[in-house]
């Protein structure tokens, strides 16, 4: 995978979070430049640290499953992608509120980043620095996150959902890009 792949993936797994910080962003009364730091290096670090423990568990079983790491790149790809999708269809309210405490921002961090550890566990089956994406991942992240509390401060939670479906078509198209390629009916 190329740097371009590793940052649309990024962008694809930060849309969960985006779409908390928005969340975020409606609670706070005014922007608070230090509470939006603090949301965004949680969801950053999440998101860089969940590649890596996917990637190493993955590394232990990627011998047996050399000849169809593509298969699984593409399945795992697209369940989290459709996962997202239909996220993003539901209803629900989300209550959240402007607290950044490390027991309220560490459940937030893990619950959005479950998504990269699997797809940690797909870096396995290539021969990629894992180091490298992992940290492209965590700062397309970063910046997302910290956008997602301003734009929901700014302009409310209109865009929540429409970023996780967003989000959930890329992975998919990620997935079936790598797919195609292994197969030999598409070349990047």
């Amino acid at each position: 995978m190329n740097i371009l792949e590793i940052v649309l993936i990024g962008v694809g797994l930060a849309m969960d979070a985006f779409a908390v910080s928005i969340c975020k962003g409606l609670s706070m009364q005014k922007m608070s430049l230090k509470k939006a730091v603090i949301i965004a290096v949680y969801f950053g670090g999440f998101q860089a640290l969940m590649p890596v423990i996917g990637y190493f568990l993955g590394s232990a079983f990627s011998g047996f499953v050399g000849k169809v790491d593509h298969w699984i790149a593409f399945g795992l790809l697209a369940i989290i992608g459709i996962n997202m999708i239909v996220e993003s269809f539901k209803n629900e309210e989300n209550k959240l509120n402007d607290r950044t405490d490390v027991k309220t921002m560490l459940a937030l961090a893990v619950a959005t980043s479950i998504d990269a550890l699997a797809v940690g566990i797909t870096f396995a089956l290539f021969d990629n620095n894992i180091f490298l994406e992992a940290a492209i991942i965590g700062v397309v992240t970063f910046i997302i996150s910290f956008a997602g509390v301003k734009i929901g401060n700014v302009f409310g939670d209109k865009w929540g959902s429409k970023a996780e479906f967003i989000g959930g078509c890329i992975l998919i198209l990620i997935g079936l890009k790598i797919l195609l390629e292994h197969l030999g009916l598409i070349s990047f």
